[in-house]
């Protein structure tokens, strides 16, 4: 029996043909320190640094490639902006839907003061926009909004939030780890403070390396989350100010970043246009399969509209631990059961403690294996 993998939102598997050999590459032929040298190999290393920082500035219509900060993940990324911007303690305001790597930076902070409101969301996990002006505060210095839920994948209304932010000169920051690589984001026709991604996903690419994208201006106002090493500055022994070096102190790690320049060079070649095509088909395929399904309820939205290809199952009547188990082993595929780091959408979603089954495509899903899925949701 093949595996069929449907857990795309978690880490994207396959990944594109050119990502392990990129990484060979590196670790066989290569191998020299980024920053840190004038020799061949290591001028050939800072190319694929920069290259990469111009393919995600590309990507996310962004103008400052030093100031696409590398790192080794979405969670990384959170907690260099809520670090930063809530260090002296302030207000902080989220969606209902939230990840762990938010929830628990923020909960954390508490200690310096900080608080947080989180908008409310309706039955499908939209955010309710009307209510977000009242949550403003004086002390309100930051909002974090999840772009795509990784439960239900409803994808908010970044746009709308950003006019509310800007009116009242407050940073918006985006996570965008169930977007990235799915749909066109317009980093700098949002007005993002910062745009938040990890590698893995939508990106196609390994895990431990990502992105967090920062407005110049914003940049100046965060302190950096980790001090130390540079290659640049060394006379220093104070952070320097330098751009991208500011927030990026230690080794990288190059071979991620091999790899994840290899498979954004794979979605150029693609085009977001043909991959979202692709997904929206699917989308459509899984919905069309899911309608009468009796003892089954679907989490998010029930259209393409505003959405991503993750979807979540709640098996009522059945533990969906079980049914997660019997995917896999009577049918071969491969989802994520449980509460997805994500305690908050589940009790907005209504499936909190019991969690659900998680469906999520990438470019690579056929289908094929979406119609296997459906097929087995339908048997168990």
């Amino acid at each position: 029996m093949k595996p069929i993998y449907l857990d795309n939102a978690a880490t994207s598997f396959p990944k594109p043909m050119e990502v392990g050999p990129a990484m060979l590459r590196y670790l066989q032929q290569e191998g020299a320190p980024v920053g840190r040298a004038a020799y061949a190999a290591a001028r050939r290393a800072d190319g694929v640094v920069y290259d990469l920082r111009e393919r995600l500035c590309r990507l996310f219509h962004f103008a400052h490639p030093d100031h696409a900060i590398l790192t080794s993940g979405a969670t990384f990324g959170l907690n260099l902006v809520l670090r930063g911007a809530l260090c002296k303690g302030g207000h902080c305001i989220v969606s209902a839907l939230e990840h762990n790597a938010v929830m628990r930076p923020l909960n954390q902070l508490a200690d310096l003061g900080v608080t947080f409101d989180r908008i409310p969301c309706n039955g499908e996990g939209r955010m309710n926009l009307a209510a977000l002006p009242s949550l403003f505060r004086p002390d309100t210095k930051l909002v974090v909004i999840a772009h795509g839920s990784n439960l239900c994948g409803v994808v908010q209304d970044l746009a709308g939030v950003a006019k509310l932010c800007r009116e009242r000169g407050v940073p918006l920051v985006a996570d965008c780890a169930q977007t990235a690589g799915h749909l066109d984001i317009d980093m700098t026709g949002l007005g993002l403070s910062a745009l938040v991604v990890p590698g893995h996903k939508g990106l196609l690419g390994p895990g431990g390396v990502g992105s967090v994208l920062l407005d110049p201006a914003f940049a100046k106002r965060i302190p950096p989350l980790i001090a130390g090493g540079t290659g640049s500055r060394s006379d220093l022994e104070t952070q320097p100010h330098l751009m991208p070096d500011r927030f990026e102190s230690g080794t990288p790690n190059v071979p991620g970043i091999y790899g994840l320049n290899a498979s954004l060079e794979f979605l150029e070649s693609v085009g977001l246009d043909k991959i979202r095509a692709h997904e929206v088909a699917l989308m459509e395929r899984f919905l069309a399969g899911m309608e009468g399904v009796e003892g089954v309820r679907l989490l998010g939205p029930k259209t393409t509209e505003n959405r991503v290809g993750v979807f979540a199952l709640d098996f009522e009547g059945k533990d969906n631990a079980e049914v997660a188990f019997r995917l896999e082993t009577e049918y071969g595929i491969l989802t994520r059961c449980g509460l997805h780091c994500t305690p908050a959408a589940h009790r907005t979603l209504g499936t909190y403690p019991q969690g659900a089954v998680r469906f999520s495509f990438s470019c690579f899903t056929t289908g094929d294996e979406v119609d296997a899925a459906i097929q087995a949701v339908k048997a168990i």
